[in-house]
């Protein structure tokens, strides 16, 4: 197999079968109680690995790993909350083989996480800034965080001096600027590592269009409806969805990669390596974005820590 997700025989797609045998590992993934997260940890568990499911609410976190082959165990984590990121990360002993940063909230009405971020921003990037870096002393393989394919859409930048987007909110902007977030996040993180000599990497994937209930808490029924149809029609299921990220968690990847579906508009398919915009791709804004990020959470690389 090579490193684009094809292989050199038979049917030439990845899925999660090839998964290799990840016994005696362990991995966290957030947000794992339902849809691509839920699909992700139950493949990891399948194939051997120690899955933490890093959920908001235990009790729904508690029904979705019963329904999991494998070994499993639910923490509380409320990434819209840099204290839950901070009891979790601080509850932590031990090496952590695989995290992946996988929670998020879609095109909501404006709001505020609970230490006063916009809360798409707040809840996809800094929490998972958060966590990542408090977690990266015990990280010994790798982070995949999950962007999406809307990094290409809204304004195509980070707000720096309105990361909040007060006064010109809308539910797509803030939802295109968290996901760009994401794969900067992903870029800087990896120089970082790199500079350390850590090998840990740092990695990103996105579903495509996937059909799951991310989409199902925009307030705005036109798009509710607008999305129901897309889901019938273009949408691969969760499981399809999480092959990316399953991709990226398991296979020799360079880091900084980026790995999405393979099909048109890469809306669906086996994953395979993709481009990335030249926003995401911007180093400069990429460190701006890191000690922005620092100053807000509190939280910093630990140097040293990780190599």
């Amino acid at each position: 197999m090579d490193k684009t997700g094809r292989t050199n025989s038979g049917s030439g797609k990845w899925d999660a079968s090839r998964i290799p045998d990840l016994s005696g590992r362990t991995a966290v993934v957030t947000g794992a109680n339902s849809g691509i997260g839920l699909a992700a940890a139950a493949e990891l568990a399948r194939a051997g690995a120690h899955v933490v499911f890093a959920v908001r609410d235990p009790e729904r976190g508690r029904a979705a790993a019963a329904k999991v082959s494998g070994s499993t165990e639910v923490r509380r984590l409320d990434l819209a909350d840099l204290a839950s990121v901070r009891e979790f990360a601080e509850g932590w002993e031990g090496p952590l083989d695989l995290l992946v940063n996988n929670a998020g909230v879609m095109m909501l009405p404006e709001r505020r996480t609970r230490d006063g971020f916009e809360t798409q921003f707040g809840t996809n990037h800094l929490g998972h800034f958060a966590l990542t870096n408090l977690l990266l002393p015990h990280i010994t393989d790798r982070v995949v965080t999950v962007s999406s394919g809307a990094h290409r859409m809204g304004d195509r930048v980070i707000h720096f001096e309105n990361l909040n987007l007060d006064g010109v909110y809308s539910p797509q902007r803030a939802y295109c600027q968290s996901k760009l977030a994401n794969l900067l996040f992903t870029l800087e993180l990896q120089r970082r590592l790199t500079e350390t000599g850590s090998r840990v990497r740092s990695l990103a994937a996105h579903p495509g269009w996937a059909a799951t209930n991310l989409q199902s808490h925009t307030g705005n029924p036109v798009a509710h409806a607008l999305m129901a149809v897309g889901n019938k029609v273009v949408a691969q299921d969760d499981k399809g969805g999480a092959l990316p990220t399953l991709f990226a968690a398991t296979q020799d990847l360079p880091g900084a990669s980026y790995v999405g579906p393979s099909g048109p508009m890469e809306m669906r398919g086996a994953p395979t390596l993709v481009g990335r915009s030249a926003a995401a791709s911007d180093v400069a804004a990429a460190k701006r974005l890191w000690t922005a990020s620092e100053e807000l959470t509190g939280v910093r690389f630990p140097v040293g820590a990780a190599a």
